[in-house]
Order: C-alpha cells, then structure tokens, then sequence
C-alpha cells in the first residue's frame, strides 16, 4: 500500500472537519444528500461524456496504482542486466537465449529477444522506445479523467450554490428558516472545491509521478539493453545502471544507493 496516498487523504479531510469542528460547525450540517448528488453525480456524468468507455473501465486499475506501492521491476532489471552482460562478455550473446525464460518483465524480454535474433540496434532502439511512447500515452488517460474531475467539481459545486439559493429566494417567507437554507445550499461549493483538492487533483499527481518513476525505470533497461547489444564492458553497464537508478530514486524522493531494492518488476500497465 502506498502510504503517503492513504495519509494524505486522511490527513487532507480530517484537518478539514476538525477545522469546521473547532469553529463550532456540526458534521451533521454537512450531509448534504441533495448536494452530494449535483457535485459527484454532476462531475461523474461530466467525466464520461469527455471520455470514452473503452478508457473509463480502467479507472479500478489507476486506483489501484494510487494506492497500491510499486518498484516497476528496477531491481530485478539492475541484477538481470549486470547478470546478462557479464554472460554476453563470457560467451556471447546467443547464450543468453536460454536464460529468457527466468525474466518476468516483458519490456526487458522483448528488448533481449531482439539484441539475441541480432537485430539492428537502430530497429532495437525505436521498438523499445515506441513501447515506452505507448505506456507514457496509456497512463496520460488517466491522469486526464482525474484533472478533468478536479475542474468540474468546483463548477458543479457552484452550480449545487446557485439551485440552492434560487429555491432559498422563492421563499422567503419563513425567516427563521432563511439562514438555515442559505448554508445549506453552500455545501455543494464545499464538496465541489474540497473534492477537486483533496481527492482528484491530488490522485492525479500521484499517477504523474508514478508514471515517471515508471518510465525512467524503462529508459535504464532501455540503456542497458543497447549496452550488451555493443558488447559494452560490464562494469561499464553498472556504471550507467547507477545513473539511472538515481534519477529513478529522485523521483521516488526517497534515499537510496547501490542497487536499489523492491518487490520484482510488476506488469506494465
């Protein structure tokens, strides 16, 4: 589970009610069904009318990389590419066709299949880096549905304000009811910007990050694949694997050195 997701959500809308709750305010006040219903009913008919079904049915799995923790495999890659080259050095690239079979990560599978049916590293490059095109522009879609909530829901929020108030002004002949009303009707503009912030935009930028990490754990195996197809010393190749696996902690913000560590590589989303 990826933590900083889970208490960041809880940490965002507890300091919320306890604000509320510090000035006196009532949770009750906030169950607002009639206004629930204009913000997520009204952001969620907005979001599938902007995409298509074919790419809102993964939206469990952008979820699920939200909240779940992922290493993308760069471990794994780091000993299976320093392993691969040092057996190249040995004895040549077609003995590596035997050890295939043990790599669980189809991206560096695919790339090794290539260098061993001795294509040219050219066509090698452009494939694998057609493939990293493709899962950069996969994960866009999702990052999209989540920015795309954050900018209605604040709309819809409004919207939810302005209904409310014209049904507080066609009737105005109770006043003891009139403030009671008007607070009301600003509860859909709380769920619709407290939504957008805390929740959608929020998990948005989750999925970008994520989306680097995973990328730039592609461009290291990218780099040393090309790197055994050149035949290049292997002490060459955990030089360069270093540099990536840095760029890869950065982006992780959190401290590292050497080979890094994580849970073998998970399929490419």
């Amino acid at each position: 589970m990826d933590l900083s997701t889970v208490i960041g959500l809880i940490a965002g809308i507890g300091a919320l009610l306890a604000g509320y709750l510090l000035e006196g305010g009532s949770v009750s006040a906030l169950g607002q069904f009639s206004a629930a219903c204009i913000v997520f009913g009204g952001t969620a008919g907005a979001v599938i009318t902007s995409f298509p079904l074919s790419s809102l049915k993964n939206l469990p799995n952008w979820l699920k990389v939200a909240f779940t923790s992922q290493s993308f495999g760069t471990a794994e890659a780091y000993e299976t590419l320093v392993r691969f080259a040092e057996k190249a050095r040995r004895e040549g690239l077609l003995s590596l066709e035997q050890e295939l079979e043990s790599v669980t990560d189809r991206f560096t599978r695919q790339g090794m299949q290539l260098v061993i049916d001795g294509t040219d590293p050219e066509i090698t490059k452009e494939i694998l880096e057609s493939d990293i095109a493709v899962l950069e522009k996969r994960h866009k879609v999702g990052i999209n549905v989540f920015e795309a909530a954050g900018g209605f829901a604040p709309t819809l929020g409004i919207i939810g304000t302005v209904m409310g108030l014209v049904k507080v002004l066609g009737n105005l002949s109770d006043p003891n009811e009139l403030s009671k009303s008007i607070a009301a009707a600003f509860i859909a503009t709380l769920y619709g910007v407290s939504s957008a912030n805390l929740i959608y935009l929020p998990l948005a930028t989750k999925l970008k990050m994520k989306d680097k990490q995973e990328v730039a754990s592609m461009e290291m195996i990218l780099d040393g694949i090309l790197s055994i197809q050149a035949g290049e010393n292997p002490a060459i190749l955990k030089e360069k694997l270093k540099t990536h696996i840095g760029s890869i902690t950065e982006a992780k913000n959190e401290e590292g050195s050497g080979a890094p560590s994580g849970s073998p590589a998970m399929e490419r989303r």
